[in-house]
């Protein structure tokens, strides 16, 4: 399977903003983007006095939102071109779409320390969807839907450390979470509003709309 491999925070740094890739790293000063705030590579500082034109901006945030959700740009662009055929904002219903990615919600019920933790605890086979195994990190899950962590898994130590972790980042509000019984539920749809990473997703929208 396909995936990035390179040094994560090379990728926090070429956005100039900290996408919180590697989990408490991203919350320390150990962080490389508090010592050296400019984009990688020789030319790295000359880019903060740059003015970006209207197509890298555009570009910028596309590749913010891939890098912040782990996503490929193939499969971004497909989840794009699924978003435009559905009915109502295409921007919305991308954030939506990624929000609703079975790696993202283990995230988000605390399971993971980053996004990528949590992926590979779906690849493993550790997370179950309506009491059945799914290993694939781009299902989308439901309104309604049970997700559990295998008792296996449940007792791991960086699990119970990250679900600790969880009560500072906060469980959005169309997930109900029983941290105990490491399960949960999807209450509803994610709304804009429960997007809490500055991405514009306008931006977005013209860079594939051209």
């Amino acid at each position: 399977m396909a995936r990035y491999t390179g040094p994560v925070c090379k990728l926090c740094r070429r956005e100039k903003m900290k996408l919180f890739l590697k989990g408490p790293k991203c919350d320390s000063m150990k962080c490389p983007i508090e010592k050296r705030p400019y984009p990688p590579g020789d030319h790295g500082r000359t880019q903060l006095r740059r003015k970006d034109g209207e197509y890298l901006l555009q570009l910028r945030e596309k590749q913010k939102a891939r890098r912040i959700y782990g996503v490929l740009e193939k499969q971004f662009r497909n989840l794009y071109e699924e978003a435009n055929r559905q009915k109502g904002v295409t921007g919305e219903n991308l954030l939506r779409m990624l929000e609703l990615r079975l790696d993202n919600v283990a995230f988000r019920a605390g399971w993971g320390a980053s996004r990528s933790q949590a992926r590979q605890l779906v690849r493993h086979g550790h997370v179950r969807v309506n009491d059945h195994k799914v290993d694939i990190p781009s299902y989308q899950v439901d309104q309604g839907d049970q997700i559990a962590l295998a008792p296996r898994a449940a007792k791991n130590a960086q699990v119970t450390q990250s679900v600790e972790s969880v009560k500072g980042r906060g469980v959005p509000r169309w997930l109900e979470l029983d941290a105990a019984g490491m399960k949960g539920k999807v209450l509803s749809m994610p709304s804009r509003e429960d997007v809490n990473f500055p991405i514009q997703e306008q931006l977005i929208v013209e860079l594939y709309s051209k």
